[in-house]
């Protein structure tokens, strides 16, 4: 009978606890301010005067999003996941050593596996390349670099059961296809070098900090012969950074990160509207000489206000495909992280593609596309691989002028968004055409 009774408390007892984040929800509810998402919204029953017939579903999907504890019960979840298996929960987020986390889509480039092909490298050498011609014809200065994925710097903080393999990584492979040439910059290279006993990236973060941030930018500024900003006095640390990687997995906690800061009082300002520094287009005056344009991604925030005190017009861009059309800069800068080097294949930027001499080897089941694009037309496809070698240029002829194209495969405008294809092409040419684009391909 004791035991009986014992069970039946056991049961009540775990029901009721079951039932506290359903009872306590519209009271409590739960929070998407660290998610990085938003979350689902309340399910209507009917839906444009129709009865709603996937609202279960929807419901379903609201409640699991915002119960009563969610984040506390994630969050404990979480803990318990790093500190006793030594996993994360969280697919996008890899538990390391010391609680070092790192974003999960950089394990292929950590691994080695799943690389680009030796035509994929080769292609964003070719594009790259013609940028760089571009803006030396236009008096620009131009530098790529590609910011280093964090287990790059610190493969010692990553898991035991991630072992790279021998072969090289992306970032190698493009590294030795570019070492030759002069807007090269090796960023994996240059942070490896630099002396410092502060983690030049974030311990619960996807980004360098503000003292790696500084590092890659005084090797930018030294490549283009310019004076970089001073750091004031000194260096200091605050724990008054939200890292990204641990907000996914402790939404519940304040998870504060270091940052690193230096006592130098920035004079650059904000041109037009600036709402921050996640804006699509940055503008920025100061009392500095020339001007820069930089495309950038999540990693140029930290660089930006080194950057922008160094030039007296800034324009920092996330748009892609990148526009260069009528670069108005002294210098042009092209940053790209490195688990996204793969997009240099993809999307060719805005500019005047060059004439050259007509390929010596037509094509002639090309699959071609065409697009109005302002004062440009947009010229874009694909060509059997048969005709492919990893060096192969495709050029583009149109009421007899010939135009290099870009060894970009366009996916999204092709209904193809995610796929890698290497023997993709794409370019813009002055005004409307009217004639069937030819393709050759020349060596």
């Amino acid at each position: 009978m004791k035991k009986n009774i014992l069970y039946r408390l056991y049961a009540a007892a775990f029901i009721g606890v079951c039932l506290v984040p359903a009872v306590m929800t519209p009271f409590v509810g739960s929070s998407s301010s660290k998610e990085k998402r938003e979350l689902a919204a309340v399910p209507k029953l009917t839906r444009e005067g129709k009865l709603n017939t996937e609202f279960f579903s929807q419901f379903e999907t609201y409640f699991s999003e915002h119960f009563a504890f969610r984040q506390q019960l994630v969050d404990i979840n979480s803990r318990l996941a790093t500190s006793l298996l030594k996993t994360s929960p969280d697919t996008d987020v890899i538990s390391g050593r010391d609680g070092w986390l790192f974003y999960g889509e950089t394990a292929d480039d950590f691994l080695n596996i799943n690389t680009l092909s030796r035509r994929a490298i080769n292609n964003i050498h070719h594009n790259l390349r013609l940028i760089d011609n571009y803006c030396r014809e236009n008096g620009a200065d131009f530098i790529f670099f590609s910011a280093p994925n964090k287990n790059s710097l610190y493969p010692e903080y990553m898991p035991p059961n991630y072992v790279e393999t021998s072969a090289p990584g992306n970032y190698e492979m493009l590294t030795e296809a570019l070492s030759g040439e002069r807007f090269y910059c090796d960023m994996k290279a240059a942070l490896s070098d630099a002396d410092s006993s502060i983690p030049l990236y974030h311990k619960t973060d996807t980004h360098w900090n503000n003292l790696g941030a500084y590092a890659g930018h005084t090797v930018l500024m030294g490549m283009l012969g310019k004076a970089a900003c001073p750091a004031g006095n000194s260096w200091f640390t605050k724990n008054d950074r939200l890292g990204d990687l641990a907000a996914m997995i402790y939404p519940a906690e304040a998870a504060k990160d270091v940052q690193v800061y230096n006592d130098y009082q920035f004079t650059y300002t904000y041109k037009g509207r600036f709402r921050g520094l996640d804006d699509v287009t940055i503008n920025t005056q100061s009392a500095s000489d020339g001007s820069l344009l930089m495309f950038r991604d999540s990693y140029g925030k930290a660089i930006l206000p080194y950057m922008a005190e160094c030039f007296a017009q800034a324009q920092f861009s996330r748009a892609v495909p990148y526009d260069l059309d009528n670069i108005q800069a002294d210098a042009v800068i092209l940053e790209i992280v490195e688990r996204n080097l793969g997009d240099l294949q993809k999307y060719a930027p805005l500019m005047s593609a060059p004439i050259v001499q007509q390929g010596e080897t037509p094509v002639i089941d090309a699959e071609i596309f065409t697009e109005s694009a302002g004062k440009y037309t947009h010229i874009y496809g694909t060509i059997p691989k048969k005709y492919l070698t990893d060096s192969t240029r495709i050029i583009v002829t149109v009421s007899g002028i010939s135009y290099e194209a870009f060894n970009c495969f366009e996916d999204k405008l092709m209904d193809r968004e995610g796929e890698i294809c290497d023997n993709g092409f794409s370019l813009y040419i002055p005004g409307e055409i009217t004639d069937v684009p030819e393709i050759t391909i020349s060596e």
